[in-house]
């Protein structure tokens, strides 16, 4: 086992081990297990695809295996540069990234990174990115032989074969892309949808039709800043993806209409950094929730939200935290 990590901020009244699925809060006792496409998570909370990396700095921090899952950083065929600088910009309630994919590739990962991860008791999502079909299948194979416990398939790619054109914004693309990771894959597949479509619940039933396993929802939205002295964009690439706190009322919504449309578990995600956003979400249908932007600003929010949840989950006088999902009483 990794060595002992620093210590985090407490949460009042909050005891549990890492790798146990029981939270203890004021003398009484909450399951925190869920379970999302047939891997069962000790708890919920999942960090985000690209924002966590491959955990071996958050590692120093606090044991991983405290974690529901780790979604790693995006994974292409190849290695990747990414885009050039700058290609970080913060927003008043968020940021904008366009850092363009970065990472070592898909052998890289297996060879380098996935060994280190395997120490912790967490599960391990790998996240992946092609410009075409082929390129979904081949990497499914080539994890799913090594072992991870989940694939995300970010269909937000540009389909070299059709004309650059986001796999996440046409339902027959989806469900293509859908299908050939499905044919490849022999773990369960996620596919995270993209929001800046006209309506979600088309691309849902898309990725459902394609066979997806589960569903993570939301991706980054599209947004900009200038400059107003230069009169240039902040980030070179113009464009780049929105997240934090900004996105979680449009996150919450789209969750709600996604669950709606489909009978598929959904890892919803989009700006949470406390209990009450997690909730949120699971209350619109999520089984399980993603920490992204927040870890920039605070390294121990995912086991933040993780605690303020088992609190939330007694307070309303629930024996498990998935009794939230699905749990909304719309007007």
């Amino acid at each position: 086992m990794p060595d002992k990590k620093t210590p985090r901020p407490e949460t009042e009244g909050i005891i549990g081990g890492a790798t146990t699925s029981i939270a203890l809060f004021q003398d009484r006792y909450v399951d925190m297990s869920v379970d999302l496409a047939g891997v069962i998570l000790k708890n919920p909370v999942v960090v985000a695809s690209g924002t966590f990396g491959f955990g071996r700095e958050y590692g120093q921090f606090f044991d991983l295996s405290e974690l529901g899952a780790v979604c790693c950083k995006g994974l292409t065929l190849y290695p990747r540069e990414g885009n050039p600088a700058p290609r970080i910009a913060e927003t008043p309630m968020g940021i904008l990234n366009s850092v363009g994919l970065q990472n070592p590739g898909v052998d890289a990962f297996i060879e380098h990174e996935l060994p280190f991860l395997r120490q912790y008791d967490v599960k391990i999502i790998a996240n992946i990115s092609g410009n075409t079909p082929e390129e979904y299948g081949i990497m499914c194979e080539k994890l799913s032989e090594a072992g991870v416990d989940m694939i995300e398939v970010n269909i937000s790619c540009p389909n070299v074969k059709a004309g650059g054109l986001a796999y996440g914004t046409r339902p027959d693309l989806a469900a293509e892309v859908t299908r050939e990771a499905k044919r490849h894959a022999s773990v369960p597949v996620m596919v995270k949808l993209s929001p800046n479509v006209t309506d979600i619940a088309e691309i849902a039933r898309a990725a459902a039709d394609g066979g997806a396993d589960a569903l993570s929802l939301i991706n980054t939205l599209r947004g900009m800043r200038i400059d107003v002295n230069t009169r240039r964009p902040i980030l070179k690439m113009n464009t780049g993806g929105l997240s934090g706190p900004a996105v979680l009322p449009v996150a919450v919504r789209m969750v709600w209409e996604a669950a709606t449309a489909v009978k598929l578990p959904i890892l919803g995600m989009g700006g949470v950094s406390k209990g009450e956003d997690a909730a949120q979400l699971m209350l619109a249908g999520a089984s399980a929730v993603a920490v992204g932007t927040a870890l920039f600003n605070d390294p121990y929010a995912p086991l933040k939200v993780r605690d303020g949840l088992a609190q939330l989950a007694v307070r309303q006088g629930l024996g498990a935290v998935r009794d939230l999902t699905g749990g909304i009483r719309p007007w």
